[in-house]
């Protein structure tokens, strides 16, 4: 294999936690050259991996043409795509991988993966390596080497640096997830913007879309009202939003994508999850040098699903406070040691 093709077109946390296939890809074989096909609104992540070679553009390319315009010896289907399928049949990529679950890639891929992933209680990251195996690559990593896999690079940008400038100590929000997991409730996040607010050395900046900021602005007065709270929604471009995380000293979130950025960026990540499979830590919980994850400690036996999860408001902001205040210890006493070191 010397040209590999990853196909990943659904949401962003999912592509951040298929790069790492990337990065061993290009540890295992030498001089292969590896490519993500994803969807535009993904791209400037997937762009700021050091893995990457090239970044594909789902809605930007000729998908009949794709496969015989670019020499691909191997195309991996990581997220499964009817038209991508069967144009790499007609094209005869050598090399066609795909979950043995989808029925049409009994027909356009001729390397099978049997798992499945709702099933399974491995993590996504993980998961994704088990499309290897039809390649005759059998491995499984253990979450702590998945870390090393991300090459996810944050640029700099010197907007972000003069928002940071003011405190000490900038803390990330994203509390809205586009409807794509559990969310912990906006009551809890002012709860917690409340608790830290007793330290003027913790700034607090709130992310997400123009649309979620609309929304919270409806139904979060009394967060975004907070003096210690900036309301950052809808200012970015994803690009931007990777450099501000980037920078950040922390980031709280629920199973989304900024949550997965932030942890393959290194930085002090805590991701809130329900104790429910399969949207549970076992299967999505931040993976990162620095990033953890908690959950009620069990089901309720009466959760009301996404709109007003009752396992998600099991956890506490108290909870979460400590483990902010955990890491504000710990970035005070590194400043100390480089105060002094000069």
């Amino acid at each position: 294999m010397s040209r590999i093709l990853i196909c990943r077109t659904d949401n962003i946390g999912d592509v951040v936690l298929t790069l790492p296939l990337a990065g061993y890809l290009k540890q295992l074989l030498p001089g292969v050259r590896v490519d993500v096909l994803c969807r535009a609104y993904a791209a400037p992540v997937v762009s700021c991996c050091s893995f990457v070679d090239r970044t594909l553009r789902l809605e930007e390319l000729d998908v009949d043409r794709l496969f015989e315009e670019e020499d691909y010896d191997t195309v991996i289907f990581a997220f499964p795509h009817r038209a991508l399928g069967r144009a790499a049949r007609r094209a005869r990529v050598p090399n066609r991988v795909g979950s043995s679950h989808r029925l049409h890639h009994w027909w356009t891929c001729n390397r099978l993966a049997h798992f499945s992933r709702v099933r399974s209680r491995l993590h996504e990251a993980q998961l994704n390596f088990a499309l290897l195996k039809p390649l005759g690559i059998d491995y499984v990593p253990a979450l702590r080497d998945i870390c090393g896999w991300y090459g996810l690079q944050a640029p700099r940008l010197p907007e972000v640096d003069e928002l940071f400038r003011a405190a000490p100590f900038n803390l990330v929000l994203h509390p809205k997830s586009n409807g794509n997991g559990r969310e912990w409730s906006l009551e809890r996040y002012t709860e917690l913007a409340a608790t830290l607010a007793g330290d003027p050395g913790i700034a607090i900046w709130i992310t997400g879309s123009r649309a979620e900021g609309e929304l919270l602005a409806r139904d979060a007065q009394a967060l975004l009202a907070s003096p210690n709270v900036h309301n950052l929604c809808g200012r970015f471009d994803l690009r931007g939003l990777v450099a501000l995380i980037g920078s950040a000293d922390g980031l709280i979130a629920s199973g989304t994508g900024p949550l997965h950025m932030a942890a393959a960026l290194g930085r002090n990540t805590l991701g809130l999850f329900p104790p429910v499979q399969p949207i549970d830590i076992a299967r999505w919980g931040a993976l990162g040098a620095n990033a953890t994850s908690v959950s009620g400690e069990r089901q309720c036996d009466s959760c009301t699903g996404a709109q007003s999860c009752v396992c998600m408001a099991a956890i506490s902001a108290g909870q979460v406070a400590d483990v902010v205040f955990q890491w504000r210890d710990a970035a005070r006493r590194h400043a100390g040691k480089r105060i002094m070191a000069t």
